[in-house]
């Protein structure tokens, strides 16, 4: 294990978060708010990143387990830094509750413990909504993207932090490829920026809104979410971004590149484009006559809400906790699945979705068939029975956090529905779940050791679970393991 490597890395990190806190310390200045809260954290995090900095690794290699050894630290400390400004503004003045919000920005989960966020400095607001752009792509991936040389061995911590199975590579160069990951990811937030602009919506929601969108995270400068607005066409343009944001980002590359077709042929994009279409036609008919008048009032909503849960939003326009429990059951379906691997979105990820139904699919037709042979492809590609079966101990893995989650969580004596979809939205990195932890409702409400399990649930889920679970695996920090 290269400890020095690490500890050099995590300097470089605090380092850009540092420079990241900057832009809301701006934004608190043209608001005439205190700079307090954004100098004390740049200051400290800058004076630490430098003096990690100044460490000198007898070998600048990193490794499999250094690359996940660095992405799970990193994420500690840029949701401990991150926790700072919330505290020192007295916005969120428990330590405790400024980390759940930290983390939830940063994992792009959406759950907050903040009643009422419009009370809240400008400052806090863009900060909030910050957090959730940097997450969405990775806050290494950023890291990366800005340093001037990048050694190829760091490509093993783009696959611990990039969300999904199997990252591609675009270029050849892995720190180009953090630089077009980034410029697309830009790119895409200024267009929602405009657009939102051309609705009507002012500048800083315009902005607030595009950075949540983009991490697909949910947070809101209005305490009605995006239903404050009360414009279809709002709605529409932050319904078709986060549809945008939950694609394979390789997919847009790939469509630039002139590979469009070979993009629209792509079986998880297909998979995520089905699962979406066929969930609001299910909640629309459900809803219809018995929570909206008309169809075309429950299509609206329906198609909002399904596009917030699938690509882990979390944004809402209506209280979907009082929708028939068939259509709450669709929800909950939709948080499972998540968004697209490579895409800024959380939950199983279609991909792995669609292995495991092609994997049952195969296992019934064996036991018609024993003798006939069959293999699991995506996209006209074999998939390695080593991938089939890393995805079923995932699965394994990751239900028997929801399960213990669940167990703790439910010492909070709260009703089941709130306490499992709370557990069930943080580790997909949703926000909102069903009952108390719905919509309309917040985490304040649940006991410290609930908000430090749902907090490490939200950092498990976001990092793909190994990376986070290998810091309490006694035999990852051994020297002599390679």
């Amino acid at each position: 294990m290269n400890y020095r490597m690490i500890v050099k890395s995590l300097g470089t990190a605090l380092l850009v978060e540092a420079a990241c806190m900057a832009v809301p310390l701006i934004v608190s200045l043209a608001f005439g708010e205190s700079l307090f809260p954004f100098a004390v954290p740049i200051a400290a995090a800058a004076l630490l990143g430098l003096a990690m900095q100044a460490i000198r690794p007898s070998s600048q290699d990193i490794y499999i387990r250094e690359g996940f050894a660095i992405v799970a630290l990193c994420w500690i400390a840029f949701s401990l830094v991150g926790a700072l400004p919330y505290v020192i503004s007295a916005a969120i003045p428990d330590p405790l509750d400024a980390f759940f919000e930290s983390v939830s920005g940063f994992t792009t989960t959406g759950a907050t413990v903040v009643a009422d966020v419009e009370a809240l400095p400008r400052g806090i607001l863009f900060w909030r909504s910050l957090t959730q752009w940097l997450g969405g792509m990775g806050v290494l991936v950023l890291m990366l993207a800005v340093l001037p040389s990048v050694k190829g061995s760091a490509l093993f911590i783009l696959r611990a932090e990039a969300p999904g199975p199997s990252p591609d590579k675009f270029v050849p160069k892995i720190g180009k490829t953090a630089k077009i990951l980034y410029l697309m990811y830009v790119l895409m937030t200024l267009l929602q920026v405009i657009l939102l602009l051309l609705g009507g919506m002012p500048l800083f929601d315009s902005v607030v809104h595009s950075l949540s969108t983009a991490g697909t995270g949910g947070f809101s400068s209005r305490n009605a979410s995006v239903g404050a607005y009360g414009s279809l066409y709002i709605e529409i343009v932050i319904a078709v971004f986060m549809f945008l944001f939950g694609v394979n980002f390789t997919l847009y590359y790939m469509s630039f590149k002139g590979g469009l077709k070979k993009a629209l042929k792509d079986e998880e994009l297909r998979f995520y484009v089905l699962i979406i279409l066929a969930s609001f036609a299910l909640i629309s008919i459900d809803t219809y006559g018995r929570v909206y008048h008309t169809f075309w009032e429950a299509l609206r909503h329906s198609s909002f809400h399904v596009g917030s849960v699938i690509t882990t939003t979390g944004f809402s326009t209506q209280d979907f906790g009082g929708w028939p429990v068939f259509s709450q059951a669709v929800i909950l379906m939709l948080m499972f699945i998540g968004a697209m691997a490579g895409s800024t979105g959380g939950g199983l990820k279609c991909v792995r979705a669609l292995i495991l139904l092609k994997a049952i699919k195969r296992e019934v037709k064996k036991s018609i068939h024993p003798k006939s042979a069959s293999v699991i492809a995506i996209n006209g590609k074999r998939a390695e029975e080593s991938s089939v079966y890393g995805i079923l101990v995932y699965l394994a893995i990751y239900l028997v956090l929801v399960i213990l989650g669940i167990l703790l969580v439910s010492a909070d004596g709260k009703d089941f529905l709130t306490t499992s979809t709370s557990v069930i939205s943080c580790i997909n990195n949703i926000g909102p779940g069903l009952g108390a932890a719905g919509p309309a409702g917040n985490y304040a409400g649940f006991s410290g050791l609930s908000k430090m399990v749902l907090s490490m649930l939200m950092l498990t889920g976001r990092l793909e679970i190994f990376p986070l679970l290998m810091l309490f695996t006694p035999g990852f920090w051994r020297r002599n393991n390679i």
